[in-house]
């Protein structure tokens, strides 16, 4: 009895794992595709950290090495991604009075938002109907500017955009969603 259990629990996980389209990850890519090439995410607005674009191309690149088992290709991939950080907005939110006098100091903002928006341009080389041009991708994060300090926090702050931005790209192009 014990053998059977065995061999039913060895190809089951090899039923799992062998068919090549569907990952834990969500990841539905086709067998057919073996390569992704990601180029360099260019920051086109300069208002941001001057690793802005080196920290995306990068982290989005170890996300899909990390979730997906496509071979990670300089140019000419099966899928290819491609695009540039469109916008780094730092706005006032939520305004709070500062003095009790109109003539004291000004409105000041209770809460600022940080917002980033990315613009992709995705292929597939196998099937162009999952093709996207120019597409936007954005989030934002929200702090209290008289508890944080924007400068020692904005790393951060960037890491958190970024993840959800990359889920937002990777949910779009190889999960489907």
């Amino acid at each position: 009895m014990n053998n059977r259990h065995f061999i039913i629990a060895i190809l089951l996980s090899l039923a799992i794992t062998g068919c090549g389209v569907y990952s834990f990850t969500g990841a539905n890519i086709s067998p057919d595709i073996k390569t992704i090439s990601i180029q360099t995410f260019y920051d086109e607005v300069g208002t941001g950290p001057p690793n802005l674009s080196q920290l995306f191309t990068e982290k989005i690149k170890d996300y899909y090495q990390q979730n997906t088992s496509l071979a990670l290709v300089p140019a000419e991939g099966d899928l290819q991604l491609e695009g540039s950080i469109v916008g780094y907005k730092l706005t006032p939110m939520a305004p709070r009075a500062q003095g009790s006098n109109r003539f004291e100091d000004a409105d000041i903002a209770a809460l600022q938002r940080l917002t980033i928006t990315v613009k992709v341009t995705y292929l597939n080389t196998q099937d162009d109907s999952f093709d996207f041009d120019g597409q936007n991708f954005s989030f934002y994060v929200d702090y209290d500017p008289e508890k944080q300090d924007f400068n020692s926090i904005e790393p951060q702050l960037v890491e958190e955009i970024y993840d959800a931005i990359i889920l937002d790209i990777f949910n779009a192009t190889v999960a489907n969603w």
